[in-house]
């Protein structure tokens, strides 16, 4: 059998089955797998492993009494730091919450542990997950297991690194501004942007906010879809919750492309700067989809207002998540910015960012009309060194601000669309690169569909980090 700690989940899931493999053996070697390669990266960063072989050891018992099995029986996860678990330090990155242990499970976690999964641990973040880019002052920062000079994007950084070091099968992560897409694009693993309300946020401070989504991370787009098949669904909780249940997503994602109309750009119809290692694999991935059959253009949707949409909306959550945290002195100089800019809002420039969104929407809505898919840059620049806290420059093009080098992710969160992060190519000297597929309002499975087949007739995904090789 190879490597276990590689197998994907729907493999093991099947070994774990058959009693070809016992769950303490699974869990073993992906905690022998941390120990030896975390040091490396720092993707793990409070490690849970006799809760794990505790776990496991009634994982086996269930089996060998002949229980009916639950999806996720037997399968090492780790879990974001963002995310609370009931009885395991919840950090959010933050020395305001080094010790905080919660008592409850967020929803995403409940419903892995309900579904079998086995928690190994959680995996690092930004500070308060602000930031693509993955360091705080509790734990210092991942590096990417393809350079462990660059950095692993965020704020899901440690979930994409564990994933793609094979120290878990599958991983949640959350995305406002990329933070799912950006780091499984610099770590060459899948990472899924659900639409709003798939996946139910709860306990949530903004429930109604369309921003913020959680969805899963994994190494193959079957995988992802696994996962979201255990998470989305409707919950009572969340006001904003889709009613669709979640084993929808457990359906073969096959699908015949021919004569499927995609459309690609590599800079968003010339709306922001891209690095040009990063346009030619947007542009190789138009390619594959018409290898694949489809009708492929170049065209793109009017992102008029995406800019000022997000950063209004952003600073408003900021200022009521982070506002009463101000007086502390104790938050990274971009988390106070972005908050005081929260708290300088009036009520007419929220009103204007909504009608915007609005006008957004419909945009979108009629360019999918003519389009079942777009292809866009995830990231608009390669991994870059570990030391920035966000790239200074993009194709020559200053960043002002952190949030800046973001837009080709977080003008496609404005949208409400959902959006996929799949291994699309390498930079010369190595680095991975994704490809963000886009599709209609709520067309989820379509998009897992579009790239399940992109991944299938590419070998990206295959290769492993050079940290793995010893």
């Amino acid at each position: 059998m190879t490597d276990l700690c590689f197998m994907t989940a729907l493999d093991l899931k099947a070994a774990l089955a058959a009693r070809e493999l016992s769950a303490r053996e699974v869990v073993r070697a992906h905690l022998d797998r941390i120990e030896r390669v975390n040091p490396k990266v720092n993707a793990v960063v409070t490690l849970v492993a006799e809760r794990a072989i505790e776990a496991a050891k009634a994982a086996d018992e269930r089996a060998a009494a002949g229980a009916a099995l639950p999806p996720l029986h037997g399968i090492p996860v780790a879990h974001k730091d963002l995310h609370e678990t009931a009885g395991i330090r919840t950090t959010f990155g933050s020395p305001l919450r080094a010790d905080y242990v919660p008592e409850r499970d967020q929803l995403i976690i409940e419903r892995m542990r309900g579904a079998g999964a086995i928690t190994l641990g959680k995996t690092n973040v930004p500070e308060f997950g602000a930031g693509s880019h993955t360091f705080n002052p509790v734990f210092g920062a991942t590096r990417n297991p393809y350079h462990t000079g660059k950095s692993a994007g965020g704020s899901s950084g440690g979930a994409a690194v564990a994933l793609a070091c094979g120290m878990c099968a599958l991983a949640d992560g959350s995305d406002t501004g990329g933070s799912l897409r950006n780091p499984a694009s610099f770590t060459n693993v899948i990472g899924f942007r659900p639409s709003p309300g798939r996946v139910p946020n709860w306990p949530a401070l903004l429930g109604w906010t369309t921003l913020n989504v959680s969805g899963p991370m994994a190494r193959t787009v079957a995988d992802a879809a696994f996962l979201l098949s255990v998470i989305a669904g409707p919950d009572p909780r969340s006001p904003i919750s889709l009613e669709e249940p979640g084993a929808s997503f457990a359906k073969p994602l096959d699908r015949d492309f021919r004569d499927v109309r995609v459309a690609w750009s590599p800079d968003l119809g010339g709306a922001v700067p891209v690095e040009p290692a990063v346009a030619a694999v947007v542009g190789d991935s138009a390619k594959v989809f018409a290898d694949l059959g489809c009708v492929v253009e170049r065209a793109c949707p009017d992102f008029a207002g995406a800019d000022e949409v997000f950063r209004t909306l952003r600073a408003w959550q900021f200022e009521v998540s982070f506002g009463p945290l101000l007086e502390t002195g104790r938050l990274k100089e971009t988390i106070r910015w972005n908050t005081l800019a929260g708290r300088r809002l009036s009520g007419p420039e929220l009103g204007r960012a909504e009608v915007l969104h609005t006008e957004l929407f419909q945009r979108m809505r009629e360019f999918f009309t003519r389009y079942d898919f777009l292809l866009l840059p995830v990231s608009q620049v390669p991994p870059f060194d570990l030391e920035l806290e966000y790239p200074a420059e993009v194709a020559g093009v200053a960043m002002e601000t952190y949030l800046d080098w973001m837009r080709s992710a977080y003008f496609v969160s404005a949208t409400g669309n959902p959006a996929l992060s799949v291994p699309a190519g390498f930079t010369s000297d190595g680095l991975p690169v994704g490809v963000q597929i886009v599709g209609p309002h709520r067309a989820d499975f379509a998009v897992l569909q579009a790239g399940h087949a992109f991944e299938q007739v590419t070998a990206f995904a295959r290769r492993r980090p050079p940290v793995c090789a010893d």
